[in-house]
């Protein structure tokens, strides 16, 4: 597609599509992450747990 100055409404639609498109996408994809953080952050917590206690073990006498 030739883009024309000014633009015609037909590329004004498109551009305007294509924001909202990455918006959306955007604001799902922040969603998912903000209700996927719980699990997450319980995993790091255990990881941190079991290596304080390998450290603890391995070098503590």
């Amino acid at each position: 597609m030739v883009w024309n100055f000014p633009p015609t409404p037909k590329q004004l639609a498109a551009t305007a599509g294509v924001f909202a498109m990455g918006v959306v996408l955007i604001a799902v994809g922040s969603n998912l992450s903000y209700a996927n953080i719980a699990p997450q952050q319980a995993r790091a917590a255990a990881r941190r747990q079991f290596f304080k206690e390998y450290l603890r073990k391995k070098f503590d006498h």
